[in-house]
């Protein structure tokens, strides 16, 4: 893992990743301005019946229940009927707690608890863009930070029903959503208009100031976003705008059925170089 610390205020930690986009790259302010379509390494390929079925869905709330169902099947979320248990060992009876939905639920409760390290962990293993915070600035490398992070990312307790594999294909399928989304011709948007509210935000400017309204803030690899200006506006007295990639976005709201985080509109994202018009709520 590098670390780029070129005379920056506020150095990022790079990897390898599956897009084949450098990470650096990745969370450039550039690439946020001219951003290309991202696919995680072998995620299609390995479920392409899925995806030949969802192009013959005839909207897409058909193939919401199609994608609900797939995974339901191929990593057993569905939980089992009290009849049934008595045939299943106790691994498989715990297997279906382990499901990409916990997870958001738990980054909706905590977005610094262990769901969330979850999360950060796959963003730093498929875009190779490490947490710049989890309960605290993970900065110096080893620290007491570091360990406890390290240590909730590998959670046993996520970790026993291929999480990173279900994150994968929810990745996929949002980026395949959003593609079927766009205009009447076809053209889907490059970027969603957001908005965050951070009561952090003057630790987070690299670039410029928050008193001449337009500035650069390094966020975390994963972040929540709003829908709306107002909804942003509960969660801090700063609200910056941004211009969000929509190949960046993890899940937004009405994705899926049942989907958590509903009530807040919330968008997950990937995080890194974002130039902001912040205002004080």
């Amino acid at each position: 893992m590098a670390q780029d610390d070129d005379a920056d205020p506020s150095p990022r930690w790079y990897g390898t990743n599956l897009v084949g986009v450098p990470a650096r790259v990745l969370a450039s302010t550039a690439f946020n301005q001219h951003p290309r379509p991202l696919a995680i390494a072998g995620t299609c390929a390995a479920h392409r019946t899925l995806f030949e079925v969802l192009e013959a869905c005839s909207d897409l709330n058909e193939a919401h229940d199609m994608f609900s169902h797939y995974l339901n099947v191929v990593f057993g979320l569905r939980k089992p009927e009290p009849h049934e248990l008595a045939a299943l060992s106790a691994a498989d009876q715990r297997r279906w707690r382990s499901s990409w939905r916990k997870l958001l639920q738990g980054w909706g409760m905590d977005s610094n608890g262990p769901a969330g390290a979850v999360l950060k962990g796959w963003v730093e293993s498929r875009f190779g863009l490490a947490p710049a915070f989890h309960k605290a600035p993970l900065a110096r490398f080893p620290s007491p930070a570091w360990v406890v992070y390290m240590q909730e990312k590998v959670s046993s307790r996520y970790h026993n029903n291929n999480i990173y594999q279900q994150l994968d294909l929810l990745y996929a399928f949002c980026q395949w959503a959003l593609r079927r989304g766009g205009d009447d011709k076809g053209k889907a948007a490059q970027h969603l208009r957001l908005w965050r509210g951070s009561n952090q935000i003057e630790e987070q400017v690299i670039f410029g100031r928050l008193q001449d309204r337009h500035c650069t803030v390094r966020l975390n690899n994963l972040v929540s976003f709003s829908l709306s200006e107002e909804d942003a506006s509960c969660f801090g007295d700063w609200v910056m705008e941004v211009q969000v990639p929509t190949c960046k976005v993890l899940v937004y709201p009405d994705l899926l059925p049942g989907q958590v985080l509903q009530g807040e509109q919330e968008v997950l994202a990937l995080g890194g170089d974002y130039e902001v018009t912040a205002r004080y709520a």
